[in-house]
């Protein structure tokens, strides 16, 4: 019975407040008992950290709902403290009963229980690819790179932190990795962290949830070069930004280098904390802007190089003409170019890009349209047009759905819209996503 009324009154707070609320912060909170004389329920938090969130931010709403729900005039709610709740139970807070929260990808099941995994240093997501000696320089991206060079010769000292910025695709997460990669190489002790916001993120999360916060707060605060990319996301995490923001200033205060990217300047990001702001904007901030013909063509004669391959200065300069957003977008063009050539057994010419870039076929335009096309996919695949469309998250029916997309985006005047409603009505956003995948 008493449950019951927590289970309604955790999803009337999803309804109101929203699913991230309750599976970040109420999901871990266990409801201990409720004294029908006093009109007390007694809650037990994870951690001190989430208790005081939980109090600082939701408690007026709690009260609220669990008056109605306990058919009360007045409520109090009290957080058991940890103490206690040891005495109750052999459990430790660490080990969250399962029945309270889904499967994250961080925990092992058993007996009934999830017991987190132990947070461990890393540097593993450094790309070793990715180094200065590959990076290709010009007008554009000059300041960047030599902002770059410069930290690892004096990490911590000069330039700190270190914000680069500039649309996708031009460089800034190469750059992160051969800071990563040359601090390494300079000195091998060193705990150099690349992680991604996305990641930083889902770790935080997991770590609240699972009584981790400690342990997430001391790998961060005892690296030597922390490099974050896609800062941008941070926008609107309130309670991330609090985390971020202290680990910032312990790293700051003991001189470890911090570096990060965006796709834009810090004053740019809505959803900043000022303060946060102000601190992204200590250093040097760099941006990189799209690149200029002749280093466009400097890029794909380097990755050419890289691939034992040979492209001559016209090829180069169509190609780099074609592609004219950005970097990726000038690679993928590169590697679809030379894939033909050598899937035909012809040598990469000019004649042939354009045929490959130009999206020449031997179907009139007009014939071509959207539902062939999706009938032609999935044939090819085994499965029905109706099984793609579906939109189930099944990673070959993904796949499919994304090649469809690729080739009706190639192929047909249908917008992005268009192809969205075509499959479920995806958004637009979803469909430009599996294009740039596929390509």
């Amino acid at each position: 019975m008493i449950e019951s009324i927590w289970d309604q009154f955790l999803a009337i707070i999803k309804q109101e407040a929203g699913s991230r609320v309750v599976e970040t912060w109420l999901k871990v909170i266990i409801f201990e008992r409720w004294d029908a004389q006093k009109n007390v329920v007694y809650l037990r938090a994870p951690n001190t950290f989430v208790q005081q969130w939980v109090s600082n931010n939701y408690l007026p709403l709690m009260q609220f709902h669990l008056k109605r729900l306990f058919n009360v005039s007045d409520i109090n709610i009290v957080f058991v403290e940890q103490e206690n709740a040891h005495q109750k139970s052999e459990s430790s807070t660490a080990v969250i009963p399962a029945c309270r929260i889904s499967e994250p990808s961080t925990a092992v099941v058993s007996a009934n229980v999830l017991v987190p995994v132990e947070m461990k240093h890393t540097h593993n997501h450094i790309k070793q690819g990715y180094g200065f000696d590959t990076f290709v320089v010009g007008p554009s991206n000059s300041l960047a790179y030599a902002a770059a060079h410069a930290v690892t010769e004096k990490p911590g000292l000069l330039y700190n932190p270190l914000f680069l910025y500039g649309s996708s695709g031009l460089g800034k997460t190469h750059l992160l990795h051969a800071i990563g990669n040359r601090i390494k190489q300079l000195n091998s002790k060193a705990m150099v962290v690349y992680q991604s916001t996305d990641r930083f993120i889902n770790e935080f999360i997991n770590a609240i949830r699972f009584d981790h916060v400690h342990k997430f707060q001391n790998k961060y605060k005892s690296v030597d070069v922390l490099l974050i990319d896609d800062i941008q996301f941070l926008s609107h995490k309130e309670q991330t930004q609090e985390a971020f923001f202290h680990i910032f200033n312990i790293l700051y205060e003991f001189r470890k280098q911090i570096v990060f990217s965006s796709d834009t300047e810090p004053k740019g990001i809505a959803g900043l904390a000022e303060r946060l702001r102000s601190r992204l904007e200590w250093g040097l901030v760099a941006d990189i802007q799209v690149p200029t013909i002749e280093t466009k063509i400097a890029i794909l004669k380097k990755k050419a190089d890289l691939n034992n391959e040979h492209i001559d200065d016209k090829v180069a300069h169509f190609v780099a003409s074609h592609a004219t957003s950005n970097i990726r977008e000038l690679e993928g063009a590169l590697i679809r170019v030379s894939a033909f050539a050598k899937l035909t057994g012809q040598p990469i010419t000019v004649e042939v890009a354009k045929r490959v870039l130009h999206g020449e076929s031997p179907v009139p335009r007009h014939l071509i349209n959207g539902e062939k096309i999706a009938k032609a996919v999935c044939s090819f695949y085994s499965y029905s047009v109706a099984d793609v469309r579906s939109g189930k998250r099944n990673k070959d029916l993904a796949l499919v759905r994304h090649i469809a997309m690729y080739f009706m985006k190639r192929f047909t005047d249908h917008s992005l819209q268009e192809i969205g409603n075509f499959w479920g009505r995806k958004d637009h956003s979803t469909v430009l996503h599996a294009i740039n995948k596929v390509t």
